[in-house]
């Protein structure tokens, strides 16, 4: 990992702080194939306590169930890499937490495939405010590893928890 690329997360976690601070937000994330480095970024930032309420990593199918409440139907049907489970994590997320912005993410960080369907670097991320619309995003991130496919995702869902807040 390229230095340049760890200052670009600090810089988006350090920016998502502030803008959840100014807009007095409270986060929680839900993390499957970053295995908790959206949190840690978000976390490294000094005075994100005030904004961070927990984050989980729901890595395996039976955690997804017991911690966030994914159906084992959604999960058997769909598998952990869609867009159902990601929508029932962040469901899950704001039944356990006082946040109100929460975003789920899981996908393929590799080596290989899953599937032919589910290659490598394909990636789902679920990301809205309570009470209101559940925002999806499907990325395809080019498979040139498992720490870039997991690193890159983690950026990508920072930017759109920004997007999210909205300016400034």
């Amino acid at each position: 990992m390229d230095l340049s690329f760890i200052a670009k997360q600090k810089n988006l976690g350090e920016q998502l702080v502030q803008k959840a601070l100014r807009k007095n937000k409270m986060l929680v994330i839900g993390e499957s194939c970053t295995g908790g480095i959206i949190s840690s970024i978000i976390t490294s930032v000094p005075g994100s306590s005030k904004v961070f309420d927990q984050g989980l990593v729901t890595y395996s199918n039976k955690s997804k169930i017991d911690l966030l409440g994914v159906k084992k139907s959604t999960l058997k049907n769909q598998g952990a890499v869609s867009k159902e489970v990601v929508i029932e994590m962040v469901s899950g997320l704001f039944r356990i937490s006082q946040a109100n912005i929460a975003l789920s993410i899981s996908g393929v960080a590799g080596p290989g495939n899953l599937n032919s369907q589910k290659p490598e670097g394909l990636i789902w991320i679920a990301y809205g405010f309570k009470g209101s619309m559940i925002n999806t995003q499907m990325l395809k991130i080019k498979p040139l590893g498992r720490d870039h496919v997991r690193q890159k995702s983690s950026v990508e869902a920072l930017k759109l928890l920004l997007k999210l807040l909205g300016n400034p």
